[in-house]
């Protein structure tokens, strides 16, 4: 492997092109190097090192290129097909193995949707509710509609694994690495809803590009076109560097490599929330807000080459510093964002909620994300955060790196 590893090297010093800014200061960080694979039970840890060798390799190419690589990550197949035959304390034991894994190697573990369907067995929703409690580095996900629909009982059973997880776990802070999908196809690189049902080895890969929407709204200066136009090349450049270092990390791997999701993520001060209002001139909520998202959307559909998950616009209110600062003084609130998803949002993102929200009023949540993407048949997500013993008014108290805390809204 080191000598594949100094291969890969030699030809990215040959055939890379050149970083957009060669110092590296304004190219957007990679957010995620996502690995799909069919763990086998009796040896999931030599199938684990292989791909971390790939995603390593895969790390070690951008940053020949002037890329920070955030996270590295691995997907396994769906959790009702990986503790297939298992009881669940052995389940449990497995996932328990998996994430102490995670955190030696420093990679994050993500075990697919619980339920994929409604005429799945929701016996894995009560082993999913125990991990996301007691295990910090699992994400997980199920699936609220798809082609076949809207899954009403999943999504039931989605509100009550919420409630568990939010008495259950520290903080309720377990609910952080879960998510309910709509309309999201297999291969995204981005977490909690990552997902495959596939043979396995196979990689995707995401920027971290708010910082690059940021730089071209203040350009731009509020015009439409030039920003689409401008905001298009920018993300275009980054893709097709992505592009690159897949391809060439599939050909010496033999790993097949899916796509790039060109969504701009944002993290902390790298703000879509602050981009929005550099386009706008006003608060994130005000008007214009719309048609600032209708304008990245735009821009990110334009993109060519081979792109994957959800390639839209994403709005995680406590992960992007100013959303999160927004929510606190309320200028915006979950129909706000759910009006947004209408011109290609991601959903509800990090939404913290009172602590005794009803399980009815998770359901009806869920389910207006679910209605939105298989009506117009886009890719949305819901994670959503209920908070054990707070309520409205009161302020978020997670100890996360990734959460900036907020004020709860009052329920509507």
């Amino acid at each position: 492997m080191k000598i594949l590893l100094l291969l890969l090297i030699v030809l990215a010093t040959i055939g890379a092109r050149a970083a957009p800014d060669s110092a590296g200061a304004n190219l957007p960080p990679v957010r995620a190097i996502t690995a799909f694979v069919r763990l086998d039970p009796a040896s999931y840890q030599g199938q684990i090192s292989e791909a971390l060798e790939v995603l390593r390799q895969a790390k070690a190419e951008f940053a020949l290129r002037g890329y920070q690589v955030e996270t590295l990550r691995i997907v396994t197949q769906p959790l009702a097909e990986l503790s297939r035959g298992l009881s669940e304390d052995r389940a449990y034991s497995l996932l328990q193995e998996i994430d102490r894994m995670s955190a030696r190697e420093d990679f994050l573990p993500d075990i697919g949707p619980a339920m994929l369907t409604d005429a799945d067995d929701p016996a894995p929703m009560h082993l999913l509710a125990r991990a996301l409690s007691t295990l910090p580095r699992i994400n997980a996900s199920v699936i609220i509609a798809a082609d076949d629909g809207i899954h009403w009982q999943t999504i039931r059973e989605a509100a009550k694994l919420l409630q568990q997880v939010t008495e259950h776990s520290p903080n309720s802070q377990g609910s952080f690495n879960f998510t309910a999908t709509a309309m999201l196809a297999p291969y995204g690189p981005f977490y909690p809803g990552a997902y495959h049902t596939g043979a396995g080895k196979q990689f995707s890969l995401g920027f971290e590009g708010a910082n690059v929407v940021q730089q071209v709204f203040a350009a731009s200066q509020g015009n439409f076109d030039l920003s689409v136009r401008e905001l298009t090349r920018h993300l275009q450049t980054h893709v097709d560097v992505g592009e690159a270092v897949g391809l060439a990390v599939a050909k010496l791997t033999h790993w097949q490599f899916m796509g790039v999701d060109p969504t701009p993520a944002p993290l902390g001060d790298a703000s879509i929330g602050d981009a929005i209002e550099r386009y706008t001139g006003g608060k994130f909520g005000d008007s214009g807000t719309m048609t600032a998202a209708l304008a990245i959307t735009s821009a990110v559909k334009a993109v060519k080459g081979k792109t994957v998950g959800y390639s839209g616009l994403m709005l995680p209110v406590m992960e992007d510093k100013r959303l999160a600062e927004r929510w606190a003084d309320n200028s915006y609130d979950i129909d706000s964002l759910l009006a947004y998803s209408a011109v290609c949002g991601t959903g509800l993102d990090t939404v913290p909620l009172p602590g005794d929200v009803s399980e009815d009023r998770l359901v009806h949540i869920l389910g207006d994300v679910a209605a939105l993407a298989w009506k117009w048949h886009k890719p949305l997500s819901a994670r959503l955060l209920p908070i054990k013993g707070k309520k409205p008014g009161d302020r978020s108290e997670f100890a996360s790196p990734y959460l900036f805390n907020t004020t709860l809204h009052a329920e509507r």
